[in-house]
């Protein structure tokens, strides 16, 4: 019998806590299967802050350290200037890196930290309850916008990727989804191409990921995945925002 699939070695047996619909296990694997091909797995160590993957250490058979909320491009920026033969990589999401760790990723993308940034973008807070977010879109409703963003009173959406491309120290940022299977392709072959620059000490790599929140979004899980596209899509365009790997190596 042929095998057509198999669980990546970088990923444990243990069941995931997440939500059902939610796509926080579809990137891990991503994840996983991107170690498992660069073989890199006794090298690479990555940080989970705080948020729905604060519990990303029981899933990645890679040795991972557990960081403060927000500060994970801080603790990644520490091991691998002690580490540097080390693969290291951050999983955050939206609240976590878009709001109390936006100085610690700008810095670190300035810097340009030889790492690579999963940033898991949802537009709402997960764990703790559904409130709005840094990248929560205008009208969207959350425990704290029960009528919807008002851009009059809580602002716009902060574009990371566009942001971070505006940055001389940023090496890779591009924006993907996993709410299709053409999506989940290019999302594999984005996080590749982030360890791949890392590994040839190009610089600092983000990858952000939009992925669906049924619980929190108040929908099923198909309807989530076409919200992703019918409604987050217009504020948060896919596409490659910066990519100079052409460019010098960082040493």
């Amino acid at each position: 019998m042929e095998v057509v699939y198999k669980k990546p070695h970088a990923l444990t047996d243990v069941q995931m806590h997440y939500c059902p619909g939610c796509t926080h296990g579809i990137i891990h694997r991503l994840v996983a299967e991107t170690i498992d091909e660069l073989d890199i797995e006794g090298r690479t160590v990555g940080v989970a802050p705080v948020g729905c993957a604060v519990f990303a250490y029981n899933y990645f058979n890679c040795d991972m350290i557990q960081a403060p909320h927000g500060r994970a491009p801080a603790v990644a920026t520490g091991l691998k200037r002690a580490r540097p033969d080390n693969i290291v990589f951050t999983y955050q999401g939206d609240g976590d890196l878009a709001a109390i760790g936006t100085a610690e990723t700008i810095h670190a993308a300035t810097r340009s930290e030889n790492i690579t940034v999963i940033f898991v973008n949802n537009a709402i807070y997960g764990m703790t309850g559904g409130q709005m977010a840094p990248t929560t879109i205008v009208d969207q409703v959350t425990q704290t916008t029960p009528y919807g963003r008002n851009p009059k009173l809580a602002g716009y959406p902060v574009a990371v990727s566009e942001m971070l491309s505006t940055l001389e120290g940023t090496t890779y940022a591009v924006r993907v989804a996993v709410n299709n299977p053409a999506g989940i392709i290019a999302t594999k072959r984005a996080i590749k191409k982030a360890f791949t620059n890392q590994l040839e000490g190009k610089g600092f790599s983000i990858v952000e990921i939009l992925f669906s929140c049924p619980t929190h979004w108040g929908m099923s899980p198909k309807e989530a995945l076409d919200w992703i596209e019918q409604d987050i899509y217009p504020t948060f365009p896919l596409g490659v925002y910066k990519d100079r790997t052409e460019g010098p190596s960082h040493d």
